[in-house]
C-alpha cells in the first residue's frame, strides 16, 4: 500500500477548549480546571496516551488470529511523566513526556512464549508507538491571517 495522508483539524473554541475533527468525527479536548480549562474533555497529553493504547489494542485485535491467540480480553494501562513547569514556562525543561510506561492486560489461554512474540509484534507494528518512539519531522507550513469582513 502506498503512503496515505491523514488529516485533522483543530479549532480553538471558548477558553482552552478545542474541537478536533477528522473524517467527520469530532473530539473535544480541554484542560482540567487547575490548568485553565473547564474539564469537558481529555487534555492533549491524555489524548496522546489514549491514542497509543488504542493503537496497540487495534494492532492486537487485527493480528491475534495470525499468532493463534484468542483474545478473551485486552486492555492497556498507560501513564506518562511530564514536568508542567516546561508547559507553564517556569523553567527550561521539556514540556512533553519524559517517559511513557504501559502494561498490557491480556486474557488468553495462549502459552506465554507465543504471547511474548505477539506483544513484540504489537510494539513493532503500532503506528502511534512508532511515531512517539522515533524522531518524526514536524513541519509548520506557515499561517494564514483571516480578517473578518467589517
Amino acid at each position: 500500500m502506498a503512503v496515505q495522508t491523514v488529516k485533522a483539524n483543530a479549532t480553538l473554541k471558548e477558553n482552552v477548549l478545542v474541537e478536533t475533527e477528522t473524517r467527520g468525527h469530532r473530539l473535544i479536548i480541554d484542560e482540567p480546571e487547575n490548568l485553565g480549562g473547564t474539564d469537558k474533555g481529555m487534555n492533549p497529553v491524555e489524548v496522546l496516551l489514549s491514542g497509543l493504547g488504542a493503537c496497540q489494542s487495534i494492532v492486537a485485535r487485527t493480528y491475534a488470529e495470525k499468532f493463534d491467540i484468542q483474545l478473551d480480553a485486552f486492555s492497556v494501562e498507560l501513564e506518562g511523566d511530564l514536568d508542567l513547569d516546561g508547559f507553564l514556562g517556569k523553567s527550561d525543561v521539556r514540556p512533553g513526556f519524559s517517559i511513557i510506561r504501559y502494561t498490557y492486560h491480556i486474557e488468553t489461554n495462549a502459552p506465554e512464549e507465543r504471547v511474548k512474540e505477539f506483544v513484540a509484534f504489537i510494539e513493532k507494528h503500532c503506528p502511534v508507538g512508532d511515531t512517539i518512539a522515533n524522531t518524526v519531522e514536524v513541519v509548520s507550513e506557515g499561517f494564514v491571517i483571516e480578517n473578518p469582513v467589517r
